[in-house]
């Protein structure tokens, strides 16, 4: 058995691989709608965050022989309870994680440590801000920046119900909500910064698959200030960022396929 901390799209499809491979798997996402797209890909998959004790439990009950952490680069937490309980269950960890790409360089791209930063700076700037970083951190923003003077907060996020109620809970106007899900063209970020007159637009390198590069690039091809948040820094110990080297490694630890 392989458990799988997966949730995006590239997880999933490494998910895939692996079962291809002739693994038998467990998948464990955050939301139902990731578990839905598990489902349909006809992968076993779990629903609901889980805790180090939580991983190395589930571990010992499934008699897991590797954990494959394929969560998203900003999930943090996710990462370091899996790292957790896979030593305290006493099984192999290894990480997957999408590629991360160079910033292009432009005077009007600057890069932060993280959402703190961001929002500081955003104040400092103000304008017509667009925060393309979800919702989980969007009361850092709002407490920085909703009532500045001449600045206007747009969020951007996943088009479900909790986030909407967070939006109206911490005082984002209907107004300024993109309800949408991605990756979106160079094209459509384009049209959405022009359609709300973005002068900043504040993301996280998440990499190719999270449509980092579209977000930015649009941006910057419209001279649009652009504010990036860095990955955290976790030592991840065995980490690749391709499909391939996941396979053999796995082959290794666990005598398999």
């Amino acid at each position: 058995m392989i458990l799988v901390l997966a949730g995006t799209s590239d997880a999933r499809e490494l998910a895939l691989q692996i079962k291809d491979k002739g693994y038998e798997l467990l998948t464990t996402v955050v939301t139902d709608n990731a578990a839905k797209s598990m489902e349909e890909a006809g992968v076993p998959v779990q629903v609901g965050r889980l805790t180090a004790e939580d991983i190395q439990q589930l571990i010992q009950e499934r008699a897991v022989q590797c954990v494959v952490d394929a969560s998203h680069p900003f999930a943090e937490e996710a990462s370091k309870n899996a790292m957790a309980g896979a030593q305290g269950a006493g099984v192999p960890y290894i990480r997957y994680e999408r590629e991360s790409l160079s910033s292009p360089g432009s005077e009007k791209l600057i890069v932060v440590e993280d959402y703190v930063q961001a929002a500081e700076l955003a104040a400092e700037k103000r304008g017509v801000i667009m925060l393309t970083t979800g919702s989980k951190t969007l009361k850092t923003f709002t407490d920085r920046l909703l009532g500045l003077p001449d600045t206007t907060l747009v969020a951007r996020m996943l088009p479900r119900l909790d986030n909407m109620q967070k939006c109206e809970e911490l005082g984002v106007e209907q107004k300024n909500i993109v309800a949408m899900q991605g990756p979106f063209s160079k094209e459509l970020n384009k049209a959405l910064y022009d359609h709300y007159g973005v002068t900043l637009m504040i993301t996280k390198e998440s990499g190719k698959v999270g449509a980092f590069d579209e977000k930015v690039e649009a941006a910057l091809e419209m001279g649009i200030e652009t504010i990036v948040i860095g990955r955290p820094k976790i030592d991840y110990g065995t980490k690749f960022s391709d499909f391939e080297s996941v396979l053999t490694q796995l082959k290794q630890v666990t005598g398999g396929n």
